[in-house]
């Protein structure tokens, strides 16, 4: 076993700051290789594997503080078995108790899954499982956010989970490590110095982290500080590298946080009883996400709505004579959306336009209509996509939608399955809307809004009757789309829905 200790610091300088382990128990390392690295009060001193072999115990974790010949860590020879399998919480006495299982131990690394195209981060937003708790293969250990759906990370051995390394809260890139989990039933030797890491970990929290020396001088010479400069090292403590990104970047900061929803003006002070009865909660990112890109669109889009009305009679009567036949025949209920999706598709194809979008100085036309139908959800509105619904039948529409709804509520929506629309569907008519004006769900040109049925008096042929009548919204890019355009599209699909065989007739 070969010693690893603090090497002369330099004149008048007897004790260091274990600032970063780049290595952890268990890693095979080189002769002269880095293993960790120590700062002083003048100074940044690497130390060097003295020796070829596997790093056995790290005896000085990150943040403590050292005196010149202390021990720091100690390598076993390459050859040695029980050493590496180690996990890095164990303490040299434990290792030698738990020796004949140690071998069997496997620490497997959690990683972030693929979170969809243009996602590149997301957020830890709940932890299943605890530091210590046992695990089975594919139990789901924690739930991801992004800005546009929840991931949830099962885990990929059975085991024991020994290190949870980005915590709730944490944003995490596409592929960063998440957690650690000692693999098989030797897992369980890891448990119990595992378990204990929680506590150690929360210690701190309670009160002030030491930044390091060199990071306290430099923040001086450059002055700055502690508030201004965001700490990478452990429990959030300032590195000497922190302060020279803060002087770079000063203002980099917000880069990493989600865009709060905009605000027009700052918000006015709240008299003492009423704060006591508010709650603050911080806003999901999926939640800010929608905030941003709706007002992106109000900043954009040339937006404008027109109206319309379409009675409902024949609809309503064709589905109550064929629903029951519809639903024996494909396993799915016969609901008032798949009449809209294929009425759009209808008018879609005598106004283009309104499937179009603007990319820089072009229009891009789309011979296809990926139907968006906006789904409602606690955690927010998600617009899952019915692809290719201009060549797909009542029935595949119906079942389409009435998945996305299931899985929308459940929050197993995929990236892909919400990429894509080139129009969008949007009911307002099930919460009771009577009239509203949708937003465009940007880069699209148009969203159709749907209102609830109401029975109101009418004049048919000179006579006043009562019809369930809808009233319908669309709201449309004005750069792209003409005032005839809009009411024309209107128009058909209020044609298509008062007479259905319209449909059948193209007509």
């Amino acid at each position: 076993m070969t010693e690893v200790r603090v090497p002369t610091l330099g004149e008048s300088v007897s004790e260091a700051t274990v600032a970063t382990w780049f290595k952890k128990p268990g890693d095979a390392v080189k002769a002269d290789e880095m293993l960790c690295e120590l700062e002083t009060d003048k100074v940044t001193v690497e130390v060097p594997a003295p020796a070829a072999g596997v790093l056995a115990e790290i005896v000085a974790k990150e943040g403590e503080t050292v005196g010149v010949n202390a021990l720091l860590a100690t390598i076993s020879e390459a050859g040695a078995g029980a050493a590496p399998a180690q996990p890095k919480t164990e303490s040299a006495a434990a290792r030698q108790t738990a020796a004949p299982q140690s071998n069997e131990v496997k620490m497997t690394d959690v990683m972030v899954p693929t979170l969809g195209e243009s996602v590149s981060e997301a957020t830890v937003a709940t932890w299943f499982k605890k530091v210590g708790d046992a695990v089975a293969q594919d139990e789901m250990l924690c739930e991801l956010e992004t800005d546009k759906v929840s991931v949830e990370v099962p885990s990929p051995v059975a085991g024991v989970l020994t290190e949870i390394v980005a915590p709730e809260g944490a944003t995490v890139a596409a592929a960063a490590r998440l957690a650690v989990v000692a693999e098989g039933a030797a897992g369980a030797v890891a448990a119990p110095a595992a378990a204990a890491a929680p506590a150690a970990a929360a210690a701190p929290a309670g009160k002030d982290v030491e930044n390091a020396p060199s990071a306290k001088k430099a923040m001086a010479e450059a002055g700055l500080s502690a508030a201004q400069v965001t700490g990478t090292g452990k429990d959030g403590r300032i590195m000497k590298e922190d302060v020279a990104a803060a002087k770079a970047a000063p203002v980099a900061a917000p880069a990493v946080t989600i865009a709060p929803a905009p605000a027009s003006v700052p918000r006015s002070p709240v008299p003492a009883d009423d704060a006591a009865r508010e709650e603050r909660v911080k806003m999901t990112r999926l939640r800010a996400t929608i905030a941003k890109r709706l007002k992106d669109a109000q900043n954009t889009a040339a937006l404008l709505t027109t109206y319309n009305e379409v009675d409902m009679t024949a609809v309503m009567e064709l589905r109550a004579a064929y629903k029951e036949q519809f639903e024996k025949k494909h396993g799915t209920k016969l609901g008032f959306m798949s009449f809209f999706v294929k009425a759009c598709c209808h008018a879609l194809q005598e106004v283009p336009e309104v499937n179009a979008e603007i990319d820089g100085g072009d229009i891009i036309y789309k011979h296809y209509v990926h139907m968006g139908v906006a789904v409602g959800t606690p955690n927010g509105l998600v617009v899952p996509v019915v692809r290719d619904a201009d060549q797909k039948g009542f029935a595949q529409i119906e079942k389409e939608i009435a998945a996305y709804g299931k899985r929308a509520r459940d929050g197993k929506l995929t990236m892909q399955e919400m990429q894509g629309g080139s129009f969008t569907i949007s009911n307002g008519g099930v919460y009771g809307s009577l009239m509203s004006s949708p937003i465009i769900n940007p880069p699209q040109s148009g969203i159709l809004g749907m209102h609830k049925i109401q029975d109101r008096p009418m004049v048919v042929n000179g006579q006043i009757v009562i019809r369930p009548m809808m009233y319908l919204a669309l709201s449309y890019d004005h750069r792209i789309v003409d005032g005839k355009g809009a009411v024309t599209f209107l128009v058909r699909v209020k044609e298509a829905l008062e007479d259905p065989r319209r449909l059948l007739m193209d007509l």
